[in-house]
């Protein structure tokens, strides 16, 4: 019984990751740069235009106001009531009032600045729906002077953190290229997330501080990752005769399916924290700091991708060095492309005079191929001239001969061997 052969042999498919890997396929991020710039463009007019004319509600840590805790059982109305319970009251200007729970035995509700006589009002509303008396509920005034304090430090430590990051960028890459890359990338992203804020309507809270920080590490870290693997493409650009902008895109093509499983990993359980703050809990700590890490992540992983990597390219090829070898690698090609449509010749060297091949076949065979004809007005025609040896090649009339002729020479006369001689001088 004969075992079946396959005709053909059967290769296994490759992944995507390894074919992107690879360079098998590639989308063209470097070179579609000019669509990720208008698209981070329409987000960047869209957020500052809304920070602009509908402004970032502040919550009361950062403008002052009057703060009312009291012991309860929480319950999942208890956010509801107790708002209600407030509104109820009559004071005005009351409806930006946050109600949030502290663990499940107390409710804390912050309000506007407050008159006393308000204050008193209040403070009478939510002790009758807690079952407390007015002293039961805690009350303390938040002034706007905090606030500004706050603000400032914040801002100084903003500022401070992208200076270091920009150093230790440079420092590590050696390359100040890059941390212009990578801070303009930052930015980006702070913008956008500021800017969803004031468009959504959100309470800034020191929870959304805590997640605008948080972002900017995750963007630095997905930011930093592409531009290693960039740092490792166009250190062999030269050996494998590539650009700038070729090395930058492949690298980019490598890690792609890395940064969008990091991305998505990140944000589902983001995705949830925010679910829970916004239609769970309806307002709190969890709200504010969901929606910035939300944002933040998928601005960081579209800004290291689409932004960071084309605008280092951007900066990288306007150097004048750059520029050289950028001509000098076209140049290159398109020399390779002219050599190709010459004349080229094909040669079978002869085997040994000795060796045990047929005599009667021919020596050796030339095998004349004619390619197309090169353009008149090759933009490297004198670099790029075709040998002597070819250019006396003449080109047969017969137009069934352009392609391939075969020219056999005459058999050379046998050469009588060693042994025949010796018997001859005996």
């Amino acid at each position: 019984m004969t075992t079946p052969t396959l005709d053909r042999k059967t290769e296994p498919r490759q992944s995507l990751t390894h074919r992107l890997y690879t360079g098998d396929i590639a989308y063209n991020f470097i070179g579609r740069r000019k669509i990720w710039y208008t698209i981070s463009a329409i987000a960047l007019v869209i957020s500052i235009a809304a920070l602009l004319i509908r402004g970032l509600d502040l919550g009361i840590e950062f403008r002052g106001g009057s703060d009312f805790q009291v012991p309860t059982a929480v319950t999942a109305t208890t956010v509801a009531d107790y708002r209600d319970a407030v509104l109820a009251t009559g004071v005005p200007s009351l409806d930006s009032t946050i109600v949030t729970t502290i663990g499940d035995s107390k409710v804390r509700v912050q309000t506007r600045s407050l008159s006393v006589s308000e204050q008193k009002t209040v403070r009478a509303a939510i002790a009758t729906k807690a079952g407390k008396s007015s002293d039961e509920v805690a009350y303390q005034i938040i002034g706007a002077s905090w606030g500004r304090q706050i603000t400032q430090q914040a801002a100084l430590a903003l500022v401070v953190f992208l200076i270091l990051v920009g150093l230790l960028i440079w420092i590590y890459f050696r390359d100040s290229k890059m941390s212009l890359a990578a801070l303009g990338a930052l930015a980006h992203d702070l913008i956008i997330t500021i800017g969803i804020y004031a468009l959504v309507g959100f309470t800034v809270t020191p929870a959304t501080m805590i997640g605008v920080l948080t972002i900017l590490g995750y963007s630095l870290y997905d930011t930093v990752v592409v531009f290693d693997k960039i740092r490792e493409n166009v250190a062999s650009m030269e050996m494998d005769k590539r650009t700038y902008s070729e090395a930058a895109n492949h690298a980019v093509n490598q890690v792609l399916v890395r940064s969008l499983n990091t991305t998505i990993i990140g944000v589902l359980p983001v995705a949830a924290l925010l679910f829970a703050g916004v239609f769970v809990l309806g307002s709190g700590p969890l709200e504010d700091l969901g929606l910035a890490l939300f944002v933040g992540m998928i601005a960081g992983a579209y800004s290291s991708i689409f932004i960071a990597s084309p605008l280092l390219t951007q900066l990288r090829e306007s150097e004048p060095e750059m520029k050289a070898y950028r001509e000098r690698v076209e140049r290159r090609r398109k020399a390779a492309e002219v050599r190709a449509t010459y004349k080229t010749t094909v040669l079978d060297v002869p085997a040994a005079a000795d060796s045990s091949v047929d005599a009667e076949k021919p020596a050796f065979t030339v095998t004349t191929v004619q390619a197309p004809a090169a353009a008149q007005e090759s933009p490297v025609e004198e670099a790029s001239e075709p040998p002597a040896a070819l250019e006396s090649d003449e080109e047969p009339d017969e137009p069934d001969e352009q392609s391939v002729s075969t020219r056999v020479p005459q058999t050379p006369r046998a050469q009588p061997s060693k042994q025949a001689r010796n018997r001859r001088k005996r």
